[in-house]
């Protein structure tokens, strides 16, 4: 399933369609989820661009095998599974991002995501509406009518580790992503 995901997320990081990811296609992926910030949030844009500046050297530097520069679908599901995933890597490259977008998108400043904030996020993204609506309330796993910063974070990790198709974090891009 982690290989799936892995390989659906390829499709959306490239973001020029070529087929391989480059250091621009990282900072054109910044600059989507950048815009579900407040446009005057200047500390949390640039921290989604230092941590998908982060995730990339990480990728170039042990997933991209053949030294051109660029790293291709099967160099990303590999570095993925293999590196990207470790404890030792997945704080600084996944969860930072996961951080600075949760700090953009909760415009309001109260420390949670409200269901508006959310829809928000994935509408910037592509993600249909009733998609995201269904996913909130799978990710507000106390039921309390919001997404905390633990609850979100936790989404994220099953996401990207967990391959139960039941999990919460599993349903973030759609039904069992």
């Amino acid at each position: 399933m982690t290989s799936r995901k892995f390989s659906t997320m390829f499709d959306w990081f490239d973001q020029d369609r070529d087929g391989q990811l480059t250091q621009s296609d990282f900072a054109a992926t910044a600059g989507v989820f950048s815009r579900a910030a407040r446009e005057e949030d200047h500390t949390n844009i640039g921290a989604i661009h230092t941590a998908f500046d982060q995730w990339w050297q990480l990728l170039v530097k042990h997933g991209d095998t053949d030294g051109d520069g660029q790293v291709s679908r099967e160099e990303f599901v590999t570095v993925m599974e293999d590196t990207v995933t470790t404890e030792a890597h997945f704080e600084p490259a996944v969860m930072a991002i996961a951080d600075a977008v949760m700090s953009a998108v909760d415009t309001d400043q109260d420390g949670v995501l409200s269901l508006q904030e959310y829809v928000r996020l994935y509408d910037t993204l592509g993600v249909d509406r009733d998609v995201s609506t269904a996913a909130f309330h799978l990710v507000d796993r106390d039921g309390n009518g919001v997404i905390s910063f633990a609850e979100y974070r936790a989404a994220i990790v099953e996401f990207y580790l967990s391959t139960d198709p039941a999990a919460p974090g599993n349903h973030l891009l759609g039904p069992a992503a």
